[in-house]
């Protein structure tokens, strides 16, 4: 996968999500496509919340919540929400990643996050993980996380995991950005696979 060489002043401003970027003209770049190509939007304006879906091909845990994931996105898309699945561990391959979404099933917003990105703006740490960013203003560009953690409590620990959730964070929270609620965080921790940085 090819890397991509910044400049101080360049990176210090792609790391910032305010308009002092835009003043320079510097597109925030989230991640890329399959096709390798930058993604420099998340959203159209519009868009009430972006839910971001940190998922990694071999981690169990994180492919058994792909269904839940589909799920809530059938459930809000109409409500103007928008979903992304991010992949995040370095080594992520796109022909890798696109095996993996022919396996559960295809998905418009594909997202390969190697340098971090939106793990650190969405402070995740595992797969699979969630965040919920709201945009600032109506252009969609600038946002602010509202949310970040499990999507549910099925999982108590790394190999115990209940027959079904008894508590939906993820869908509470989407509930309350909606409804313009103060969103409530999840009630317990994320359980999965650690994520890959850079040695």
């Amino acid at each position: 996968m090819r890397r991509l060489f910044l400049s101080r002043s360049t990176l210090a401003c792609a790391l910032l999500v305010a308009p002092l970027c835009r003043a320079q003209r510097v597109p925030t770049v989230y991640g890329y496509n399959t096709n390798g190509q930058p993604v420099t939007r998340l959203a159209s304006s519009g868009t009430e919340a972006i839910v971001l879906f940190f998922v990694a091909s071999d981690c169990p845990i994180s492919n058994r919540y792909i269904p839940e994931i589909r799920s809530l996105e059938e459930k809000f898309a109409a409500q103007h929400v928008v979903f992304w699945l991010v992949y995040p561990n370095v080594g992520e391959t796109s022909s890798g990643v696109r095996q993996h979404e022919a396996a559960y099933g295809s998905e418009e917003h594909i997202l390969l996050d190697p340098d971090h990105r939106l793990v650190a703006f969405a402070h995740a740490k595992l797969t699979p993980e969630s965040a919920i960013l709201v945009p600032e203003h109506s252009d969609a560009e600038t946002f602010r996380t509202v949310y970040h953690g499990r999507i549910d409590d099925r999982y108590v620990q790394f190999g115990h995991e209940r027959p079904k959730a008894t508590q939906h964070d993820l869908e509470r929270a989407i509930g309350d950005v909606l409804q313009h609620r103060s969103v409530e965080q999840p009630n317990g921790p994320a359980v999965g696979c650690g994520i890959i940085g850079r040695p």
